[in-house]
């Protein structure tokens, strides 16, 4: 019986190469999307999950609140995880971290530029990064310690065993000596990272960190088996007190958060993780699902298509004794074998497309197969699509009558009409939410890349302040106003893109007693406002022609919040610096555009440690200007590597999630539409080969073919209006929601609602043209036919 079961499906597929093809490519496409947005969103959940003590580390957060508004973020302490050990018994290990950047190291004649960062004595004990070399509880422990990856230890070493123990030259200012040699860190890490440094040397080397009132570092703890978490969460919540005094009206508390949830979810809302990646995670899976419901819809609708060639085949099966359950298992085996091919076919467009998708998504996915569990999945996904896509099909054709069906009386109700419109209606209502998000995702980040900051991106270059340009850093600038290419020069100590560093001891005349917020704080070199065509609405720029070591400028959200009409001249102290305010400057954007301006004071420095070189150069002459800078670059930092950035790629860097969401909606909505107009060619297919004879009729009563036209695609067309109704209204609620993340947005405007739906209707139209076409110009002779 299976047999002949599969012989069955065999030649109903190639009676009906067309629909067949159809079907299973509508189908695979379908399944191809679902299966690589599970890999994205499998991998984004795997993010930190490799670590064997997962359960018991958390990342801790400090929370303040003021006049009734909290806020939160990850910057604490220097010497807040040492305490934590020492005086929380629940706590068995801790360990400060500060952010990965770059730096050069020596040995021998080899140099090169290496990402890392500095980590407490505890950290190999807390994470699951393996040592090849050394000891977790040795690793960082003594000053003048480094730990580096397999990687640099064969670019400076020339192996694992020959690194241990050597000595290894930091910035050209230090000699540190290789303590442990690390597993190359995974790329399901949130923490990356080619070498670790001694927390000791952090504290020696940055003294401001011994001060209880300046936070940068992040702080991570490992807790005991068995400890009570709410119990923790309590005994932390005041520790800050122990070492600070506390301040009128403001209230600052510790938190901890699981590590493994800090990857998806870092972004606070009232001083609480509420959000971030796992909102992308959320969305995509909802995509995943919304588009492989729609192909399992096209393929209900192509399959009902044809179900009036199959009526007979049913009504002989009935009369010669077969079993309704047989027939259902029939066509929902006939449905599996459908899926089983379009999953191999589905496979093979992942493995086509993946590079493309990874490199959308700067992901580095593969395909398991030599995974159990993929294969298990695929099985679990044969079987639901399956039964999900050939369930209404296979149920309609064995409820069919066989006296009805073998006289030719065969006649679809109401009921059934209704439900494949329904299915149609369905589908398009899906579709036309993709391509609103689509248009408005699109809208907001063209808005976000055209927006004028308050500074000029064009012709901005980066370059960083590192090595031996720290100390010669006027002498570099000398020569690079010398190149024809460039017209200012100035340093800051981050960049203008992202100024992250915020302060509380700034003080101005008429300061309230109770106000302890933080200020952001930038520090930068003389020519900076001219470098970065800033406009000052007040005074002026640092300049050699004053005396500016301890004197400021300012933004204007800054001086509304000091509250002066007139800002130049005005004291202004940051600790123990006392001076004046020299300028104010218009404000400008330096975070993402989901934050308002703030308040920024802008600092004069001379000497700077590491930084960012400004360099601004002259439209058209980006090339050369760049050669010359690479020469004279390798002249005052022989031992460095040259590198540069543009400001526009930074500042798009910023947006690199909203990027690939907005990329990937354009694509999904596209392969979204394809599959439903996919399912409309069905339905329209099925409609014209049901009123073939009410078609002959009304030609030989005289209906023109335009005139057939016009009453087949209307008919056609009134599930996607209908769709439009449902799916408008529904996928403007969402993308304003999400435009709700932004302070600086666009407005969801009746154009983009009016191109969403002229798009639908436009590609349904040219869907149901063809079958339209062909049954309006069909000669009534043949239609009028009884077969």
């Amino acid at each position: 019986m299976l047999k002949n079961y599969l012989k069955t499906a065999f030649r109903n597929l190639l009676r009906s190469k067309a629909f067949s093809t159809i079907n299973i490519a509508g189908l695979s496409l379908g399944l191809a999307c679902s299966l690589l947005i599970m890999l994205w969103v499998q991998d984004e959940r795997n993010v930190d999950a490799f670590h064997a003590n997962g359960k018991l580390l958390y990342q801790v957060y400090e929370r303040t609140i003021q006049n009734g508004t909290a806020e939160a973020s990850y910057v604490t302490q220097g010497l807040l995880a040492e305490e934590l050990q020492r005086n929380i018994p629940e706590i068995q290990y801790a360990s400060a971290l500060e952010d990965s950047y770059g730096f050069y190291f020596k040995a021998g004649d080899k140099v090169a530029k290496m990402n890392g960062s500095f980590a407490g004595t505890d950290f190999f004990r807390m994470f699951s990064y393996p040592l090849l070399q050394g000891t977790p509880a040795t690793a960082l422990d003594a000053p003048g310690s480094i730990a580096i990856s397999r990687n640099m230890a064969n670019q400076f070493f020339g192996g694992v065993n020959a690194a241990m123990g050597k000595t290894i030259r930091f910035e050209n200012a230090v000699d540190l000596h290789v303590t442990a040699v690390f597993e190359n860190i995974p790329a399901n890490s949130s923490q990356q990272f080619e070498f670790l440094r001694c927390w000791k040397d952090f504290i020696q080397e940055n003294q401001w960190a011994n001060n209880w009132g300046n936070a940068s570092p992040g702080t991570l703890v490992q807790l005991r088996a068995g400890a009570d978490i709410t119990r923790v969460q309590g005994e932390i919540k005041d520790f800050i007190y122990r070492y600070k005094q506390k301040e009128a009206g403001v209230i600052t508390e510790l938190a901890l958060q699981p590590y493994p949830e800090k990857y998806l979810h870092s972004v606070f809302t009232n001083g609480r993780p509420d959000g971030g990646r796992i909102e992308y995670v959320r969305l995509f899976s909802i995509v995943a699902i919304v588009v492989l419901l729609i192909a399992c819809i096209n393929f209900m609708n192509l399959a009902t298509a044809r179900s009036a060639k199959r009526a007979k085949e049913v009504g002989i099966r009935k009369v010669v004794g077969a079993a309704r359950a047989l027939l259902v298992a029939q066509f929902v085996g006939e449905a599996l074998l459908l899926t089983f091919i379009a999953i191999i076919m589905a496979l093979g467009f992942v493995l086509l497309g993946l590079p493309a998708f990874n490199s959308i998504t700067g992901k580095q996915l593969v395909l398991p197969l030599s995974q159990p569990l993929f294969w298990f999945s695929m099985a679990g996904l044969l079987l639901l699509t399956g039964i999900v896509a050939g369930s209404y099909p296979a149920l309609f054709l064995s409820s069919l009558k066989p006296v009805k069906v073998l006289k030719g009386s065969l006649k679809f109700g109401n009921g059934a009409k209704l439900f494949r419109q329904g299915l149609v209606v369905l589908q398009f209502t899906l579709s036309i939410m993709l391509i609103l998000s689509m248009i408005v995702t699109f809208k907001q980040m063209a808005f976000i890349q055209n927006k004028n900051l308050g500074y000029d991106r064009e012709n901005l270059i980066y370059v960083p302040l590192e090595g031996a340009l720290t100390q010669k850093y006027e002498a570099f600038k000398t020569e690079l106003l010398r190149l024809p290419g460039v017209t200012a020069v100035s340093k800051m100590r981050e960049t203008p893109t992202v100024i992250e560093h915020s302060i509380g001891g700034v003080q101005w005349q008429g300061r309230a007693a109770n106000d302890n917020s933080d200020i952001n704080d930038a520090v930068v070199g003389y020519d900076f406002v001219k470098t970065m065509k800033l406009k000052l609405s007040a005074g002026r720029d640092f300049s050699r022609d004053h005396n500016d070591t301890s004197n400021f400028i300012i933004n204007e959200a800054a001086a509304k919040k000091m509250r002066y009409q007139s800002a130049v001249g005005k004291p202004l102290s940051w600790g123990d610096r006392k001076g004046v305010i020299v300028g104010v400057v218009k404000d400008f954007h330096f975070a993402t555009m989901h934050e308002n301006i703030q308040p920024l004071v802008i600092r004069f420095a001379d000497k700077l440690r590491y930084g960012t070189v400004l360099v601004r150069a002259r439209a058209g002459k980006t090339s050369e200007t760049i050669a010359g800078m690479a020469a004279l670059f390798k002249q005052f930092n022989p031992d460095g590597a040259f590198s540069y950035q543009f400001s526009d790629e930074e500042f798009a860097h910023l947006y690199k999630s909203e990027t690939v969401v907005s990329n990937l909606a354009g694509i999904f909505a596209s392969l979204a539409i394809l599959i439903s107009c996919l399912g409309l060619f069905g339905l329209a297919a099925f409609t014209a080969e049901q009123r073939t004879k009410e078609i002959g009729v009304r030609k030989v009563l005289g209906a023109s073919a335009p005139r057939i036209f016009g009453m087949l695609s209307t008919g056609f067309l009134k599930p996607v209006a209908l769709a439009m109704l449902i799916g408008l209204p529904v996928a403007d609620y969402i993308m304003a929601a999400w435009l709700g993340s932004f302070a600086y947005k666009i407005s969801i405007e009746w154009w983009m609602l009016v191109l969403a739906a002229f798009i639908t209707i436009l590609i349904a139209l040219v869907t149901v043209s063809y079958q339209s076409i062909k049954a309006a110009f069909l000669n009534p002779v043949r239609s009028l036919r009884t077969e």
